[in-house]
């Protein structure tokens, strides 16, 4: 089958489309061909070495294949996998590894199966940064007429934690940092819209509609500093749920303090608590179908665009959901 494969941590460029052994399935797992399989900023991290820093994530060994979700159809069943997965159906899931594959092996019990009126697409979507976006907005506890802002808006998580918070009643600010991605943002509800790459974006916010109540980060560096800035002394809230920037967001404990504002971070639960990424997932499903959640569909690219499909990922070039497909 092919694979991507990188030998060497290092830029986009050290992604190579390559041809490997077909994967063997456990007796717990089942073997899919894969349809859709997901571009997530860890992976891109992951490629880069980035990750290598943190003591809690174990270095991959080399060489390694990408890609923690996948959409697609069951070919083979192990032998104490049966139930419910039978050869043919559609599932989508979390892989360890080994993703941006034709064919890759899934844990049975963390295979959801795809309804019949959900895409592919969309429920790759859905598994992943649904249940992400539905975990941090509840984190953020948003109520009826706060002011959100979402840095990030037209990203994957963002776009969905867009509509969250219109669905929840509160007025929203989106932050983009392309001209192109700001009409997205609009057309998923946003109240107010501004590019961060003006110096200025800040003060707008501030004079157009006032302290924000809570903040949805995913950037860190200079974008989270000022964003901060903005919270509402006393009520402010931020969750923090990623650093694509890859500098840290620059609050301290000493401005938490002095401000009375509260800070939470979002990510390892839904690893660490299955029946809660479980619950996030079903809900985010439900969202869908009941029409209060969409996900935005971004790129579609061949597994041979992987190390293109990073390079824009790092550059903030993506809208929505970036999909590889064999």
């Amino acid at each position: 089958m092919k694979a991507v494969r990188f030998h060497q941590h290092g830029q986009p460029e050290v992604l190579h489309l390559e041809d490997v052994s077909d994967p063997t399935p456990g007796d717990g797992d089942v073997l899919v061909q894969v349809t859709a399989a997901g571009i997530n900023f860890d992976d891109v991290q992951i490629r880069s070495g980035v990750l290598r820093t943190h003591a809690w994530f174990p270095a991959p060994s080399l060489p390694f294949t990408p890609g923690f979700e996948i959409a697609g159809v069951v070919v083979r069943v192990g032998a104490a996998a049966h139930g419910w997965i039978g050869v043919g159906t559609r599932v989508v899931g979390g892989v360890g590894c080994g993703g941006y594959a034709e064919l890759a092996v899934l844990p049975a019990a963390d295979a959801l199966p795809v309804p019949d009126w959900l895409d592919d697409h969309q429920a790759l979507a859905l598994y992943g940064q649904g249940a992400t976006a539905l975990g941090v907005a509840e984190r953020g506890a948003m109520q009826r007429a706060e002011l959100a802002l979402v840095l990030a808006a037209a990203g994957g998580v963002g776009s969905l934690l867009v509509q969250l918070a219109k669905h929840a009643g509160a007025t929203v600010v989106a932050a983009i940092g392309r001209e192109r991605k700001m009409a997205l943002a609009r057309q998923l509800g946003a109240d107010l819209v501004v590019n961060y790459s003006d110096v200025s974006w800040a003060d707008r916010v501030r004079a157009e509609v006032g302290a924000v109540h809570v903040l949805f980060d995913s950037v860190g560096g200079a974008l989270s500093r000022a964003a901060f800035g903005l919270l509402a002394d006393g009520v402010g809230r931020a969750v923090v749920f990623g650093s694509a920037s890859a500098e840290q967001p620059g609050v301290t404990p000493a401005d938490i303090l002095a401000r009375g504002i509260s800070v939470s971070g979002f990510g390892p639960r839904m690893c660490i608590q299955p029946e809660y990424a479980a619950r996030l997932r079903a809900k985010a499903f439900r969202l869908c179908a009941e029409g209060a959640l969409r996900p935005v569909i971004g790129e579609i690219l061949p597994l041979s665009s992987a190390a293109a499909a990073h390079q824009a990922f790092e550059q903030r070039e993506t809208i929505g959901k970036v999909i590889l497909v064999p």
